[in-house]
């Protein structure tokens, strides 16, 4: 079966072993319409595959930089169905990755901000390299977290960590990610490849039925303990976010602190 062709990520396929590598390193993989929607039809493309277990990575030196705030300057200027359907990307997105039939695997290394964390969440399982570096800013650029994050960060962290970590929007690095539960374990960066290489092979060598219903009823459990059938109002939110005022001067005082040095 041909791959298809995409403009900010690259698909593979090899046996049962799939790779999803977001494919636009000279600036950190962002998450504009086009990524999400690519995402989204990638992992629909991988269920008519034989792919047992699939690798989501980031090219180059980021996992992503997340939410790509340029191509969403737009969003919200107005009440159109399209304004909504585009902040509405991110949540078909990680609904995508996350009920996908294959396990996925986030290969995590460098930044992995935002929606980048989002993305990570919704794969099935994690191994970050002891480089990498989590935020999550969207509260300091004034726009909440969307896509179906918290109900995702929550379930995997629990709630008062996940409403510390979107609130306060510091930076933590893969230790704290892995004693939190949000990653699976942490390797060095020159093992990440090797590692996840290992186990991505060790799920493939499994009867694909098993390994399918096993994440099947993984991936409901999740589900009963926070949901994410609400998710869908997340695009509400962030529309009027965009259009408040008060919202934006606060994104603009946390972009001018950025860019002077100031801590974020």
């Amino acid at each position: 079966m041909d791959e298809p062709a995409f403009t900010t990520l690259r698909v593979a396929l090899d046996g049962r072993i799939g790779r999803l590598t977001l494919d636009q390193p000279e600036v950190l993989n962002p998450l504009g319409t086009t990524a999400l929607t690519e995402i989204a039809d990638a992992a629909r493309w991988f269920d008519t595959t034989d792919a047992t277990v699939v690798v989501v990575s980031g090219a180059g030196r980021a996992f992503s930089a997340g939410f790509d705030l340029r191509e969403f300057a737009g969003v919200g200027a107005d009440d159109t169905a399209a304004s909504r359907a585009s902040a509405d990307l991110g949540r078909v997105m990680a609904e995508s990755v996350e009920r996908m039939r294959a396990v996925t695997i986030a290969a995590i290394r460098g930044h992995c901000v935002g929606g980048g964390v989002v993305l990570a969440a919704a794969c099935d399982l994690r191994i970050a390299a002891d480089d990498s570096r989590f935020s999550i800013p969207e509260v300091d650029l004034g726009i909440p977290l969307a896509w179906g994050g918290v109900p995702r960060l929550v379930r995997e962290v629990g709630p008062a960590l996940a409403l510390e970590l979107v609130l306060t929007c510091r930076p933590f690095d893969a230790e704290e990610a892995h004693r939190a539960g949000l990653v699976n374990r942490v390797v060095s960066a020159q093992r990440l490849d090797d590692e996840v290489d290992a186990l991505a092979g060790s799920i493939a060598l499994k009867a694909p039925s098993v390994v399918r219903a096993t994440k099947r009823q993984v991936v409901e459990a999740k589900e009963a303990l926070a949901s994410t059938a609400g998710a869908w109002a997340d695009a509400d939110g962030l529309v009027a976010a965009l259009r408040d005022p008060e919202a934006r001067a606060a994104a603009g005082a946390y972009l001018r602190r950025r860019a002077g040095g100031a801590p974020a």
